[in-house]
């Protein structure tokens, strides 16, 4: 299948693109993940670690990964309001996976910047100002990830 448009010409900047690596344990940054987002404004109301259900389903042996599906009530209502169709990338999604004993990446795309991208969102200033406003609470929780380093 050909894509329309070239994955490699995408700017991690255009979909919004955050990363931050922690220098500790996988369920304690878990627990750091979730209580930063949570100080920044996001709910956690969906969460799971796909790798527990590839190891007991498929036999994977995967390295822990986990997915916190973060939301703010507000910036989803004003999304919602914009394009009901958004609501096919609820939510914005945190992922955490163990790149090596100790040592965990933590990953995050704006859906608000995905959705103008695949045409699900119209190109208006008001979504421009869901995308800004998304976009400071995810720096907030970012910039405050990188605050933390416990180190074993």
């Amino acid at each position: 299948m050909e894509l329309p448009i070239d994955p490699r010409a995408i700017d991690p900047e255009d979909i919004g693109e955050k990363r931050a690596t922690l220098r500790m344990d996988h369920e304690a940054a878990i627990e750091h993940v979730r209580e930063t987002f949570t100080a920044a404004g996001f709910g956690v109301p969906v969460e799971f670690s796909p790798s527990d259900l590839l190891n007991e389903k498929v036999d994977a042996d995967r390295d822990p990964y986990y997915v916190l599906g973060a939301c703010n009530p507000e910036m989803a209502n004003r999304a919602l309001n914009e394009t009901p169709t958004i609501g096919g990338l609820f939510p914005c999604n945190v992922i955490i996976w163990e790149n090596e004993p100790g040592v965990q990446q933590v990953y995050h795309i704006s859906i608000m910047r995905i959705a103008r991208l695949l045409g699900m969102a119209p190109d208006t200033e008001k979504w421009d100002e869901i995308i800004a406003d998304t976009s400071e609470l995810v720096e907030t929780a970012i910039a405050n990830l990188d605050a933390v380093d416990n180190s074993q």
